[in-house]
């Protein structure tokens, strides 16, 4: 089975091609095996010199990238709109008017091909394609992007969120500290650069029970970049205090539900330095610790078309909601 999957909840536009066997064969083989496999994965990301995102130019920005990502990734994996089974779409959690624009994209596309639609969570396409390419079982979750930041476990077929953000997803606290400090958008990546030079300066260690919050943290930051603080200190105490603090709460979530194997999903998976860290916290309690590669770390349409192979029998047209939780799903 093909499955075209398109991301747009916030800056990326993507498209991703999945197949639901794992490698091409002809269909009733018994060689068809039961993981998937990425054919292809192509995404645009619109970006900002000064400020974060604009949902009116992100729109833009989508509604001009979306035929040309569109043939590069069926050029990528080798396959014609004959051979595409359904489109999957990311329906929420995001900025709600980028959500529709994406939406429409695909509305367009199903209709011109003759193609059904399924409509999936974006969180939720986050844990599943970081479960299926590290082939595991039931890992305690810690998905930490742009808006979310989450610790979750999976009971009889359902995610429970056991700890999140009280205010600002991780992702979005780095980007609007970027902002501060004249880094551009996405900040995350200059963020982690400069933090290589830096040295440590207290700043808020904020944990409340299994629950974090960052929007006090950067409060501080604003203030010490007014008294002169080099950006190097800065990025620096930003990553040890904010990884820390979920190391803390996900060593937490894993020894109350008895969990040894951690994925981390997310953009902000891509931070060398919050891996190193998590890898450590489980080497010293014998678990073992998974990660995704770059290209899937972030947002993109092959985690979406993987969940919508997943949930193929239970969703369809749904729309758009701007606020579904993981533990809705």
């Amino acid at each position: 089975m093909i499955i075209l999957g398109v991301e747009s909840t916030a800056h990326t536009f993507g498209v991703g091609i999945v197949d639901s066997n794992g490698e091409r064969v002809p269909q009733g083989s018994s060689k068809a095996r039961t993981e998937g496999k990425v054919l292809a994965n192509v995404f645009e990301r619109y970006s900002s010199k000064d400020i974060g995102m604009v949902p009116d130019e992100v729109m833009e920005h989508h509604e001009r990238v979306a035929e040309d990502v569109l043939v590069k990734a069926l050029e990528e994996a080798k396959v014609s709109w004959k051979e595409v089974d359904f489109i999957a779409y990311s329906a929420g959690p995001g900025i709600d008017p980028v959500l529709w624009c994406g939406y429409h994209i695909v509305k367009k596309w199903a209709s011109e091909q003759g193609k059904r639609l399924i409509g999936v969570n974006h969180c939720a396409a986050h844990l599943s394609v970081g479960k299926m390419w590290n082939k595991l079982e039931n890992p305690c979750y810690l998905y930490v992007s742009g808006v979310n930041t989450q610790i979750i476990v999976s009971e009889g077929g359902k995610y429970r969120i056991m700890g999140e953000t009280l205010d600002i997803g991780l992702g979005n606290m780095l980007d609007k500290l970027g902002r501060v400090l004249g880094l551009g958008f996405p900040a995350g990546p200059k963020i982690e650069e400069l933090a290589k030079k830096g040295k440590y300066i207290e700043l808020p260690y904020v944990v409340k029970g299994m629950d974090t919050s960052f929007s006090g943290i950067l409060t501080k930051c604003k203030q010490l970049v007014e008294k002169g603080i080099n950006k190097e200190d800065l990025c620096f105490s930003v990553q040890e205090t904010c990884f820390a603090m979920l190391a803390e709460v996900v060593e937490r979530a894993m020894a109350h539900n008895d969990k040894q194997e951690l994925l981390l999903v997310g953009g902000v998976g891509a931070n060398k330095r919050f891996c190193e860290m998590l890898e450590m916290m489980c080497q010293e309690r014998g678990a073992k610790f998974y990660k995704v590669p770059m290209d899937l770390a972030g947002d993109q349409g092959a985690m979406i078309a993987w969940e919508g192979y997943l949930r193929r029998e239970e969703s369809g047209d749904i729309e758009v909601n701007a606020q579904w939780r993981t533990d809705e799903v």
